[in-house]
């Protein structure tokens, strides 16, 4: 067979990493490769993919893995609080957008039906890649990224009338019978959606609990598999989109203990099967009549994209944003998205709009989506070109607060993000009357903090100017509390431009980027996981009666040496969950090697051993049913003696194959 779906997907892969490779080389976003790449090889451009349809499936749950990780990141709480921009904004940007794209459409023929769907396809804007780009830029919970985020959650729920819409029967059949159907379809998806935070909210915590019981690495990705697929197949028999299904049953599972380690489980699908998704957007387009159409293409684009961004920003200046955060928020969704292919796509099938006008929109928006990662990257900076005035305020009116927040603050403690951590902290600082000060990018809580006359204010932890604000050059110490690594890795490296001797502390929520932050300047790295065990040993030594000055003795030297000997672990398919994040290959570990009669190391010394040319450590020596932690280099090793060595994976293999071996003399 010349061209299976196996063949097809071959083709592709191999072309992707390709055009990845090059598209990181030139410091540009992915997604602009994997586009041009669908539209090369796309059955209008080479076609050397033949199964598209095929393709077009598989890809799709790339779109659902993107939404189940996103929903990990908004709880249900965290979304009541996004309703002013979910249902405000949101609301007012699909149906004005719909609105006027419907009465331009109906002004040049088309009839009401399908001028609806092409207002359709012109309010959306694209979740994915939205999502994507903000995330990799840090700007997910940023003000404009909140703002979009909301805007882009009431797109997506919107899907679900226009592709009812797109499906129905033209015209003949009455209007009432439309209504019926699309309030029936809304209706169900009410349904699926309680269905699905019912499912989550009560059952999702004590079934992981269940699984984790097992160790098993591969039942827990199962798992998750099962929990995203399950929750996308609930809402796609509904009639909805895939998508959202999986957003909620992410928002869900969110709220458990097992949020990390299933996004570490699920990211690997997610980020190829996206790509892939970017792929055969690509694919839809038929490059051979853009010369007959590339004016009508280059008015609707302009169109599209000046029309949104302008709508987007006139509605965030109206609720109340400042003019740089509004320009930033409707650069962010001034172009189309996935589910307006999607909608398109239907709409050519029924022939409810004509090849021709499907081709100039089709291309209108295949080239927005194309330009669109560019512009997010570049948000900030292009807002600070249009209107370096307002830019300039909105930047100095967030410092002024802050510096307002800190004036007569010295010797203080800076504490990055105000979560349960941040305010934990605070509370013992309190407690000893040391002054400090948080920021956060969550409004609601700033605002109930400011309330109960909290120094704490609204602020980008990561932004240099607002940690100096903050008076950095007048801080004792900096906290960093926040759950994202980058950003944190981000702060260190900021404040270590200005202040070499400065303490900072940061909080991680396991030990796999330690070294790293160390590295980045981290005065000192608390992983959460690794801290907790300590307590409970401290805690058991405690109640076995151990002084207290020998615990505390060995708390400190845990800490001095940085954990290590917390992070030396036996490698095992069951490990607990927050040890699944695959350690990297330098990850020291502990392996038990029992001596035998004709092993090379008896009856040596353990000085004649060598293992420092080898790089590992004797940590202990099994004899006769008794541990010795601290054997003497003199002590001669016997058949029977289990050596408990510590290094890193390949340092244990040379050693085991040395010390175990028959063939050295």
């Amino acid at each position: 067979m010349d061209h299976s779906y196996l063949n097809d997907i071959l083709i592709l892969f191999l072309a992707a990493v390709t055009v990845v490779v090059i598209c990181l080389r030139v410091h540009l976003p992915p997604i602009l490769g994997y586009l041009g790449l669908g539209v090369l090889m796309g059955p209008y451009g080479l076609g050397l993919v033949q199964d598209t349809a095929t393709i077009r499936t598989i890809a799709e749950f790339g779109v659902v893995f993107l939404l189940f990780t996103i929903g990990l990141e908004f709880s249900m709480a965290q979304l009541v609080r996004m309703k002013g921009a979910v249902l405000g904004l949101g609301g007012a940007q699909v149906i004005l957008t719909t609105a006027v794209a419907a009465g331009i459409s109906m002004y040049f023929g088309l009839s009401v039906e399908a001028a609806l769907v092409l207002g359709g396809v012109v309010a959306m804007s694209s979740t994915a890649l939205v999502i994507k780009q903000l995330t990799d830029q840090v700007e997910l919970h940023s003000r404009h990224g909140r703002n979009a985020v909301g805007i882009l959650l009431f797109q997506d729920v919107m899907v679900i009338p226009f592709l009812i819409l797109v499906s129905m029967p033209a015209a003949g059949e009455g209007n009432a019978t439309s209504w019926i159907s699309i309030f029936s379809a809304v209706a169900q998806g009410l349904l699926a959606l309680v269905l699905i935070i019912f499912v989550g909210r009560w059952v999702l915590r004590p079934v992981f609990h269940g699984i984790a019981k097992y160790r098993s690495m591969e039942l827990f990705t199962l798992s998750a598999l099962l929990v995203t697929l399950g929750a996308a197949w609930l809402t796609g028999q509904l009639g909805l989109s895939l998508a959202l299904g999986a957003f909620i049953a992410g928002m869900m599972m969110g709220e458990t203990e097992y949020r990390h380690q299933v996004e570490a489980e699920i990211r690997p699908f997610r980020d190829i099967l996206l790509g892939l998704f970017f792929v055969t957007v690509g694919m839809l387009f038929d490059i051979s009549m853009l010369p007959d159409i590339w004016l009508s293409v280059l008015m609707v684009l302009a169109g599209l994209v000046i029309f949104k961004l302008l709508l987007v920003y006139g509605l965030c200046r109206i609720a109340g944003w400042d003019k740089a955060v509004s320009l930033r928020t409707g650069m962010v969704l001034a172009h189309g998205g996935e589910f307006g292919f999607a909608i398109l796509t239907l709409a050519l099938q029924g022939s409810m709009i004509s090849p021709e006008v499907g081709q100039v929109m089709l291309a209108a928006l295949l080239i927005s989506m194309g330009i669109a990662p560019l512009v997010i990257r570049a948000n900030g900076k292009l807002a600070a070109q249009f209107l370096p005035k307002a830019a300039e305020e909105s930047k100095h009116s967030i410092e002024d607060k802050v510096a307002d927040t800190a004036h007569g603050l010295s010797n203080h403690v800076i504490i990055c993000g105000y979560g349960r951590m941040g305010q934990n902290v605070a509370r013992f600082l309190d407690s000893e009357d040391i002054g400090f000060l948080a920021m956060d990018l969550d409004p609601v809580l700033v605002q109930n903090a400011v309330k109960a006359k909290e120094p704490v204010t609204y602020g980008d932890s990561a932004s240099l100017d607002l940690l100096k604000a903050a008076g950095l050059g007048r801080a004792a110490a900096i906290v960093v509390s926040l759950d994202d690594v980058s950003t944190a890795l981000k702060i260190v490296h900021q404040v270590r431009r200005v202040e070499r001797d400065l303490p900072i502390l940061v909080r991680t929520r396991d030990d796999s980027k330690l070294q790293e932050l160390i590295d980045a300047g981290a005065t000192e790295v608390i992983p959460e996981t690794l801290e907790s065990s300590l307590m409970m040993a401290s805690h058991l030594l405690f109640l076995l009666h151990v002084p207290m000055s020998r615990v505390i003795h060995k708390i400190q030297k845990v800490r001095r040496e940085r954990y290590q000997v917390l992070r030396r672990l036996f490698p095992g398919e069951g490990v607990m969950p927050d040890m699944w994040d695959q350690a990297p290959d330098d990850q020291e570990q502990l392996r038990a090697l029992e001596l035998q009669e004709d092993s090379w190391a008896v009856p040596r010394a353990i000085a004649e051993l060598g293992l420092d040319e080898l790089h590992v450590m004797l940590v202990a020596l099994q004899r006769n049913g008794e541990r010795i932690h601290k054997p003497e280099a003199e002590m001669r090793l016997m058949a029977g003696d289990t050596l408990v060595v510590c290094g890193r994976p390949v340092a244990l293999e040379q050693a085991e194959a040395k010390l175990l071996s028959t063939a050295i003399s």
